[in-house]
């Protein structure tokens, strides 16, 4: 079951419109222009060249129609309104599909900087370009599919595949170090940390990534790093599951953060 959120996704209208208040257009024109600012030479070319092709509103929050003639023409892929927040089966399942699950809140100025749970512009800044590359996209259908067939114990272990790749990812380019991962493309100081290589900076292996423990609410203090887009073309050719497995039975990594203390 899905946690509960404080925000309420906004629903389309007949005409699949989704309306978007004053403020919260401004809320959405602030975050770009603040995060256009650090991403320059920073984020990787795939990303750079998907957000050219998105064309994004600088002065609103974008339709989803507009970014979804973009990316089924791309790599036929689509987005899909969601709720704030949606349980496992329903995320693989749209995966599955090749339908990227958006949260059709923004955040409120309170939580301009930092909200741990993802928002529109997350999902959209953060994941909708990468998803015009046909090697990620097609990356995120495998690992969609892969995780309907899972049993719960497996999605757990599945899931930090997801978390630093889709949302955390670094690859290598002739330029360096360059960033692919939505969670920190949307993330002005995590973005700046993970250049700054602050964190520890791992090559990506599976069976590892699977053993590592992570938390949500905290700067990663270890990131791993693709030698190129073409490696996620080779996961998706891995028995993936096997070593999900193996993970399972070799049980979790030393965490390299402090455990969050639980409050009452």
């Amino acid at each position: 079951m899905a946690k509960v959120s404080k925000y309420q996704a906004k629903q389309p209208d007949e005409r699949g419109y989704i309306e978007y208040s004053a403020e919260e257009n401004k809320i959405w024109a602030e975050l770009l222009e603040r995060q256009m600012s650090t991403i320059s030479d920073t984020a990787c070319d795939e990303f750079m060249a998907g957000l050219k092709l998105l064309n994004l509103a600088k002065d609103r929050v974008p339709q989803l129609d507009e970014l979804n003639s973009v990316l089924q023409k791309a790599t036929g892929w689509q987005t899909a309104p969601v709720p704030a927040l949606i349980g496992f089966e329903e995320f693989f399942r749209l995966l599955a599909d090749k339908k990227f699950p958006v949260a059709t809140f923004i955040r409120s100025r309170e939580e301009f900087d930092y909200l741990q749970e993802p928002d529109i512009f997350h999902e959209i800044f953060g994941h909708c370009a990468m998803l015009t590359n046909q090697q990620f996209a097609d990356f995120t259908e495998h690992y969609g599919k892969l995780g309907l067939a899972a049993s719960k114990q497996q999605r757990v272990y599945l899931a930090r595949l997801y978390w630093f790749t889709v949302e955390f990812g670094l690859v290598r380019s002739d330029d360096g170090l360059r960033i692919f991962g939505g969670g920190i493309i949307s993330s002005p100081g995590e973005t700046q940390y993970a250049y700054r290589k602050e964190a520890e900076i791992t090559p990506l292996d599976p069976l590892t990534v699977f053993r590592t423990p992570y938390r949500i609410d905290i700067l990663q203090p270890q990131y791993f790093i693709l030698e190129s887009m073409d490696q996620l073309t080779e996961l998706t050719k891995l028995d993936l599951m096997s070593l999900v497995d193996k993970a399972i039975e070799l049980g979790l990594l030393p965490a390299k953060f402090t455990a969050k203390i639980k409050t009452a």
